[in-house]
């Protein structure tokens, strides 16, 4: 898995609004980048509802929130729909992002419960893995967007 501190692979996907996105496009504003196994399970149905939730205090700090799964692009489109998705999500369903990430289960080939905090400037500032406790996602991504804006800007 990809270490604190270092960059966040690029990459250039299809959103559930149908954008095309591209990471790197995003720098100037934290991203929140999370991963999650599979559409229309109870553990994500409830992952992406609790980050529904919280979407306006991510927003509110000026962060972009995205969603991927290794679903495919339309089951992800049903999926955003069905949790009513405020923010975009991604059906990486050849496993690209997923594996640029390592955040696939070696054994399962699912994608793993993994969520990164991504600074204005494409460095990771958090890495959060909880695959049971799903809460815990959304609580530390806002206590790391939180630390974020209280730490002082980076010297040039």
């Amino acid at each position: 898995m990809i270490v604190l501190n270092a960059p966040a692979p690029d990459f250039t996907a299809t959103t559930t609004d149908g954008r095309e996105l591209r990471l790197s496009e995003l720098r100037g504003r934290p991203v929140v980048l999370y991963f999650f196994p599979k559409a229309f399970t109870p553990g994500c149905t409830r992952q992406a509802e609790q980050f529904r939730e919280i979407h306006p205090e991510i927003e509110a700090s000026g962060a972009v929130l995205i969603g991927v799964s290794t679903d495919d692009h339309q089951t992800q489109c049903e999926f955003a729909g069905s949790v009513g998705s405020p923010f975009p999500m991604v059906g990486d369903a050849n496993g690209t992002i997923a594996r640029a990430y390592d955040v696939i289960w070696p054994l399962i080939k699912f994608t793993q419960r993994v969520t990164f905090v991504i600074d204005p400037e494409g460095i990771i500032r958090g890495i959060f893995h909880h695959e049971l406790r799903i809460g815990m996602h959304a609580k530390n991504v806002l206590a790391s967007l939180k630390a974020m804006q209280l730490a002082p800007a980076p010297k040039a």
